[in-house]
C-alpha cells in the first residue's frame, strides 16, 4: 500500500523523531488492519522472536528473517528439516534462540492446520475481535496496555492448537500490529485518515 506522509503530522509517542525504521514502520504497517495470511504468518514469526528483546532490534534484522525463513512462506517453513533448523543456529543476522526457531518451524505447520480448517488463517484470527478492530482511547503512553481479555482467550486457543511461544502479551503486540486494534494515540495522525486494509 502506498501512503503520502505529512511530516509535520503528529505520531504516536513511542515513535523517536530520529529513528527512520521505526518511523516507516509506524507509518505504512503498524495498525493497519491486515487480512494476508503470509504476512500474518510474518508477523506471528517475528513477534515471536521479539519475546524479550525490542520491537527495533526485530525490525533491523526484519530482511534477514525474510531470507532465513523462506519468505514466511508457512508451507515451505513447515517443511524445514534438522539440516534446516542447524542453518538456522548459525545464521548471525537472526535471532538465534532454539526454541524460537523450533517454534516458528512447529508454528507454521499449527498455521496450515487453522488455514485448511477456516479457510484462510485471517477468517480464523479475526473472529476473536468479531471482525472488526476495537478501537481504543490512547492519550498518554500510561494508557498503553500490554494484554487483552481477547489476547488471552486466542493465546489459549493458539495454545491448545499446539502453537508455541505466542502468549497474550506478545498476541497483543500482534494484534496492535495488524490492526485488530487500533491504539494509534489521539494526536496521531492516524486517527484523521481512512486506510485501507492490506
Amino acid at each position: 500500500m502506498v501512503r503520502t506522509i505529512n511530516k509535520t503530522l503528529g505520531r504516536c509517542k513511542w515513535v523517536l523523531e530520529q529513528d527512520f525504521l521505526m518511523k516507516e514502520y509506524h507509518d505504512k504497517e503498524w495498525g493497519v488492519p491486515l487480512h494476508d495470511d503470509k504476512k500474518i504468518f510474518e508477523f506471528l514469526c517475528l513477534e515471536s522472536f521479539q519475546a524479550g528483546l525490542s520491537w527495533r532490534t526485530i525490525l533491523n534484522k526484519r530482511k534477514n528473517f525474510r531470507k532465513a525463513f523462506a519468505g514466511f512462506d508457512p508451507v515451505r517453513v513447515a517443511r524445514f528439516t534438522k539440516k534446516d533448523f542447524n542453518r538456522l543456529m548459525q545464521d548471525a543476522g537472526i535471532v538465534r534462540n532454539r526454541l524460537k526457531i523450533e517454534a516458528a518451524i512447529n508454528n507454521a505447520a499449527r498455521f496450515l492446520e487453522v488455514k485448511k480448517e477456516f479457510g484462510t488463517f485471517s477468517k480464523y484470527m479475526w473472529g476473536f475481535v468479531d471482525n472488526r478492530p476495537i478501537i481504543n482511547k490512547v492519550a498518554k503512553m500510561s494508557d498503553y496496555k500490554a494484554v487483552s481479555d481477547e489476547a488471552i482467550t486466542w493465546s489459549k486457543d493458539l495454545k491448545n492448537r499446539g502453537f508455541k511461544f505466542l502468549g497474550p502479551t506478545t498476541l497483543y503486540a500482534h494484534m496492535q500490529a495488524t490492526g485488530m486494534v487500533n491504539d494509534h494515540m489521539e494526536h496521531c495522525f492516524w486517527n484523521r485518515k481512512k486506510y485501507s486494509v492490506r
